[in-house]
């Protein structure tokens, strides 16, 4: 059976995010096919659609490397994600479904209970589906797409550090979700806005600089082998 590019794509994308391929590390299509189990073909799909998001580039001698962004722009990245949240948000407000709703109101119940218990550990991840759902509550795939991908490259550059008071977060997107609700595309769109603004000051550059790195080297990676798994991936 083929494996699909876009299986192979999500899975180099997410190694380079966590940080199993450095930066500016080379990613050879051999190495790369043998650590996914499948051919050649699939990942070298992968590795243009990766160049054209950002993540790789190609250089001349060298092939194939996980790219190294400059900090000016790691911080476009975040002005570009505070401007397009709000769209989303008020774009959300006028297209929501009642099923869009419902996981956006269970979300912040979890949110606000873990808050209550004082159990912060899902908190990021519930965080990240909140406004993974609020984007698709947009029906707007161009602006599902580009946040999409400004997540990811957020998380592969920013730390971000965790709020000082959670319960405050969870009230903010309990009353993003109020205006959703409400279909107040005006109102959603200044809570995002506010939001986004908050959020973005606790967000720190990931420290790039390594001791003997000088980039161009071949990719170390935590296993020989990491096969694909196509049911579980994310696209």
């Amino acid at each position: 059976m083929r494996i699909p590019a876009h299986s192979v794509c999500t899975a180099i994308r997410d190694d380079i995010v966590s940080g199993v391929f450095e930066r500016g590390s080379r990613l050879t299509e051999e190495v790369l096919a043998r650590r996914y189990g499948v051919s050649r073909v699939p990942v070298r799909e992968a590795l243009r659609t990766l160049e054209s998001e950002g993540f790789v580039v190609t250089r001349r001698h060298a092939g194939a490397c996980v790219a190294e962004p400059t900090e000016q722009e790691a911080a476009d990245l975040l002005e570009i994600r505070m401007l397009l949240e709000p769209l989303g948000a008020a774009r959300a407000a006028q297209r929501r479904s009642e099923a869009h709703l419902k996981v956006l109101r269970g979300l912040v119940r979890l949110g606000q209970e873990r808050v209550r218990r004082g159990e912060g550990e899902d908190l990021r991840s519930l965080g990240g589906w909140f406004h993974e759902t609020l984007a698709q509550a947009s029906g707007s795939p161009a602006l599902i797409a580009l946040l999409t991908q400004l997540r990811h490259k957020i998380t592969w550059m920013y730390a971000v550090e965790q709020p000082a008071r959670p319960a405050d977060s969870w009230a903010e997107h309990g009353a993003l979700v109020d205006a959703v609700a409400r279909r107040d595309a005006e109102r959603a769109r200044a809570l995002a806005a506010q939001h986004a603004e908050r959020v973005t000051a606790a967000h720190r550059l990931r420290r790039t600089d390594r001791p003997g790195h000088t980039g161009g080297g071949a990719a170390r990676v935590r296993t020989s082998q990491h096969p694909v798994n196509i049911a579980g991936v994310r696209h």
